[in-house]
């Protein structure tokens, strides 16, 4: 670690500590670790969405943010009699080095899939044996605030770590078409609990298709809505110059409206669009 960045981590920490001390800071010092869930929760999602724009400046800010929360709330576990910022780390540095053998100690994997693999294998050995006697499951837990979307993506994953997976985008794209045939066979009434059950079938494998992609489907659904949201607004707009709102327009007239905001909005070409 250079000193720049010695000096950096240890202003941040007495921030943290300035702000939480008898000068500090009022709202501080009346925060609680519960208090503090909304706000690393919205910092994650910031620092993920910025990764997605691309801005540079916009991803270290965010993640500063949520570095800062971090020491923070480190620092209220401390308070609260828990174990504090050295000890987190310090469980933090261990764990890693336990669970990189082939880095740290004489193992060997081939490749980046076979690292993942030994880390989830690793993980479930150190969870132990649960309450019934039974060994942890490799796919672990999923936390309960955790979007569905990317407990979907993580739980595919783990599954593929140890060669439960298809061997190529295919397998998922032909799972994704099957899905859509089995929803067209019970859309025959009022929704069911099959039929709900067939969408969820069909939304997780549009995850691992995704996942075979290479795509993050929690952005991309994201910049998907993002889109639609900009489109419709267009045609609110457009529709407005005349005096009037989209439920007195007719179908076929928001259909062409809808494709001319897609053409107004579309990206330059040769520049990504961002969620």
């Amino acid at each position: 670690m250079s000193e720049r960045e010695q000096k950096a981590f240890a202003d941040l920490v007495a921030v943290c500590r300035r702000l939480r001390g008898p000068d500090g800071c009022p709202w501080d010092r009346e925060q609680t670790l519960a208090s503090m869930t909304p706000y690393l929760t919205e910092e994650a999602v910031e620092s993920a969405e910025a990764i997605g724009s691309g801005d540079h400046d916009a991803i270290a800010e965010e993640l500063g943010d949520l570095a800062f929360l971090s020491v923070f709330c480190l620092e209220l576990l401390g308070d609260e009699g828990g174990p504090g910022l050295a000890a987190a780390l310090e469980r933090a540095a261990q764990k890693l080095i336990r669970r990189h053998p082939h880095v740290y100690g004489d193992a060997s994997v081939k490749d980046g899939e076979a690292a993942y693999r030994q880390w989830q294998e690793i993980k479930r050995a150190e969870k132990g044996a649960q309450p019934d006697g039974e060994a942890a499951s490799l796919l672990g837990d999923i936390p309960r605030g955790l979007p569905a979307l990317v407990a979907a993506y993580r739980v595919q994953e783990k599954a593929a770590a140890v060669g439960f997976d298809w061997p190529d985008a295919r397998g998922p794209l032909a799972k994704l078409r099957e899905e859509t045939e089995e929803i067209a066979r019970e859309m025959v009434g009022d929704t069911t609990p099959a039929l709900a059950r067939e969408i969820g079938d069909l939304l997780f494998s549009a995850v691992n298709l995704a996942r075979h992609a290479g795509v993050d489907p929690e952005r991309e659904l994201r910049a998907a809505t993002h889109r639609f949201r900009d489109r419709f607004r267009h045609i609110e707009r457009r529709l407005a110059a005349d005096g009037r709102t989209p439920s007195q327009a007719g179908l076929v007239e928001l259909d062409a409206l809808w494709e001319e905001a897609k053409a107004a909005l579309a990206p330059p070409a040769g520049k990504e669009p961002t969620p």
